[in-house]
């Protein structure tokens, strides 16, 4: 199981400056990725962050964003149960140069034929590793990360013209980002548990469905079941009560509204593709449920525009 742990004083070998214009941002599409939500979620959250921990960092739009915005410039722990994405995570952090170099090469040998091969095959660890995620990733359908009850990647071939694999410069910019962050591939209980008094906890767990159709869990073989919901408010709780403060996301229900009952629960709104029934794709409701609360001075412009 890959553990990376972040490297604070990594032998840089290429000076790279970020500006306005050249931000750290996901080098993975995502479904439910929390792009269009950022300005409402970084809004509720705390000005300082003294440790950020994410248990379901998926295609890591917020964590990026945050440090990319400077709002998160201390230590950061990320996680993820689905081990070929933590994979990546690490190898964009640590062997960057090498990784852009395989992709290069996928880039050039990119075709139906090279796709499903590179899907047959099963998943390994490192460099190559990666680059095949990453390559499957940008060429398959919609983005899509899912697998069968074996594990194995089954997601057709997507109908781009000229996929952007990737961005040699976006994937230093996150490698960049990625410094002075643990990278862990274990269950959201793990990740929960070991946060303290002063830690700050952005959860992001797949939603609950809104309907039989909308039901998308299987980034992993196991799926993430009722269960798996009840069992992730129940760690929130012990969270919140050890002194951690948390933001997390889910679909706006009456489930939901259960399970977080007496936090803070707002409700936004976010355009979802991914839906078997095409008439029921569009915008959708979504909570944001934290457990602290901030005064209308605190709260940042860009929430109040979007609240």
């Amino acid at each position: 199981m890959p553990v990376c742990l972040s490297n604070i004083e990594m032998d840089l070998t290429v000076a790279r400056k970020t500006t306005m214009n050249q931000l750290p941002a996901p080098f993975l599409k995502w479904v439910g990725g929390k792009g269009q939500l950022i300005p409402r979620l970084t809004g509720l959250m705390p000005r300082a962050l003294e440790r950020y921990c994410e248990p379901f960092v998926g295609g890591g739009a917020v964590f990026f964003h945050l440090r990319g915005s400077g709002l998160l410039t201390g230590p950061a722990v990320i996680a993820d149960v689905n081990e070929e994405l933590v994979n990546a995570y690490c190898v964009v952090q640590s062997d960057v140069e090498r990784l852009i170099e395989s992709l290069q090469g996928h880039k050039a040998q990119h075709s139906m034929e090279r796709y499903y091969t590179l899907r047959a095959k099963p998943y390994s660890e490192g460099v190559e590793g990666a680059a095949r995620t990453i390559y499957l990733n940008k060429t398959g359908y919609n983005g899509l990360y899912r697998v069968n009850r074996s594990g194995q990647f089954n997601v057709p071939l997507g109908s781009y013209k000229n996929p952007t694999i990737f961005e040699a410069g976006a994937l230093r910019l996150a490698s960049d980002a990625l410094r002075n962050t643990a990278i862990l591939a274990q269950c959201f209980r793990k990740t929960i548990d070991a946060a303290g008094p002063g830690d700050f906890l952005y959860l992001d767990p797949p939603y609950i469905p809104l309907s039989v159709t909308a039901n998308f869990t299987s980034y992993a073989p196991a799926g993430f079941v009722p269960k798996d919901q009840e069992d992730l408010a129940a760690c929130v709780r012990a969270a919140d009560r050890r002194g951690v403060k948390f933001v997390l996301s889910n679909s706006y229900t009456d489930e939901v509204c259960r399970l977080y009952c007496g936090f803070q629960i707002h409700r936004a709104s976010a355009f979802r593709r991914i839906n078997c029934d095409g008439s029921k794709r569009g915008p959708i409701d979504e909570a944001i449920v934290c457990n602290f609360e901030i005064s209308s001075a605190e709260i940042s412009a860009e929430f109040q525009a979007t609240a």
